[in-house]
């Protein structure tokens, strides 16, 4: 079957992984302005497939033809280029629940045995790449940061809820004093950030705002950041003095946290004995 799409220029990159590796790359000393597309970029990298020109304009408050500078700097030739690129690699792309759901009763693995056996295999290749991609030297220096802490204040929005609440709560059975920032009655806790305290700040793509913030509060105050993300290209790695990554293999478009749980535990317990 003929390529329904022309060569790609020398230099574009052909992967989404390699959008996020160029946008790393590239983000430091930007002009305002293509910053500013850096920034929404990474933050919206879910959105692009579906987005005009304009939109990514109007999101990061450029005109459009920055949006089209910057694509050429990643290595476009243009947005329509790079639009192309995610579509290819989202289409499908992450449907609704329903439509997940739908897929998953209609297929081969619709049964709940073998529902649990699929969630098994992509939790194991989830932990395989944790123990394959695990940067030593950042989880030895969050382990010094969050230790040397007085009081670690652990934030966490949606998917990664049930890891900053999980956190917090092995933080407190070990007698390490930390604060969850769940955001419940819309209460803001920020007053809470003291100097010597540091912030553990964990989100995925889509990226919460809540969790953003706050560690740009945080990082504001003086305080260590440490960020538990899925990329280095993730915009928490702004705010972030230490960056740990964890990608999840997914099945069926759903994600477990089978190695997010794995780190975020081996990070409590290496604390938990750093301050004994």
């Amino acid at each position: 079957m003929p390529n329904d799409h022309p060569p790609a220029n020398p230099g574009e990159p052909t992967t989404v992984e390699a959008v996020r590796e160029r946008l790393v790359a590239v983000t430091g000393g930007l002009p305002k302005r293509l910053r500013q597309c850096a920034d929404y970029v990474a933050q919206n990298l879910d959105r692009i497939a579906v987005s005009t020109v304009a939109d990514i304009a109007a999101g990061a408050d450029v005109p459009p033809s920055a949006v089209i500078r910057f694509c050429q700097l990643l290595g476009f030739s243009g947005y329509s280029d790079m639009q192309r690129l995610f579509r290819d690699a989202y289409s499908p792309g992450w449907p609704n629940y329903a439509t997940r759901l739908e897929n998953l009763k209609s297929g081969p693995s619709g049964s709940p045995r073998a529902m649990v056996a699929e969630f098994i295999e992509a939790g194991r290749m989830s932990l395989e790449k944790l123990a394959q991609s695990l940067d030593d030297a950042a989880l030895e220096q969050a382990v010094a940061t969050l230790a040397g802490a007085g009081t670690i204040h652990v934030v966490g929005f949606r998917r990664a809820y049930p890891v900053a609440s999980y956190l917090a709560y092995v933080l407190a059975k070990m007698e390490v004093p930390a604060i969850l920032h769940h955001g419940a009655g819309h209460l803001d806790q920020r007053f809470a950030l003291r100097p010597g305290d540091a912030m553990l700040a964990i989100t995925f793509a889509p990226y919460s705002d809540e969790t953003l913030a706050l560690a740009a509060a945080a990082r504001a105050a003086g305080l260590a950041v440490v960020g538990l993300t899925d990329t280095a290209a993730s915009p928490l790695s702004r705010s972030a003095n230490t960056l740990l990554t964890v990608t999840e293999v997914d099945f069926g478009a759903f994600r477990s946290l089978s190695a997010t749980i794995a780190l975020a535990i081996s990070l409590a317990v290496a604390v938990g004995t750093a301050r004994r």
